[in-house]
């Protein structure tokens, strides 16, 4: 892309990628590397190709897909360790609730086609979400405690 001298990038992190989120926290560390990774790539590409290569980090919320089901993927040798078996089976429930609730991925294509005309960085699908990454960054300015969030 950089010897073509044109393209774009877009790296899926998710709002989970600037917030932390209870019982999600391997979910979490790998969202903030794919948010951390993608501003690291734009500044290398902005130095490197002048801001020819644009790039991008799609930060949606519910999204109607099957990750839900992702747990059939664990292999049984790594069990999934639980603080409760009630806190697993409510945040399991809540998490089915909420993904079956999300808008449909034709609406963060939408999204992202846009931002990629518009040539923005951050990929916002939930608008309303931002408040809690307002409020976790306005902790850390002022040396706070994290409070936990929910996307």
């Amino acid at each position: 892309m950089v010897a073509q001298g044109e393209g774009h990038v877009v790296n899926t992190a998710s709002i989970a990628g600037l917030i932390g989120v209870p019982m999600l926290g391997p979910y979490c560390v790998t969202k903030h590397a794919v948010v951390a990774l993608s501003e690291c790539l734009h500044h290398d590409l902005v130095a490197v190709a002048g801001g020819k290569v644009q790039v991008s980090v799609l930060c949606p919320g519910f999204v109607r897909t099957n990750i839900a089901e992702s747990g059939r993927n664990r292999p049984k040798s790594l069990p999934r360790v639980a603080f409760h078996a009630e806190q697993e089976a409510m945040m399991d429930q809540m998490m089915r609730s909420a993904v079956a609730a999300g808008i449909g991925p034709e609406e963060v294509a939408e999204h992202v086609v846009r931002a990629i005309r518009e040539e923005r960085f951050y990929i916002f699908t939930h608008p309303e979400m931002k408040g809690a990454f307002e409020s976790r960054a306005k902790i850390i300015a002022l040396e706070g405690t994290p409070q936990p969030s929910t996307p």
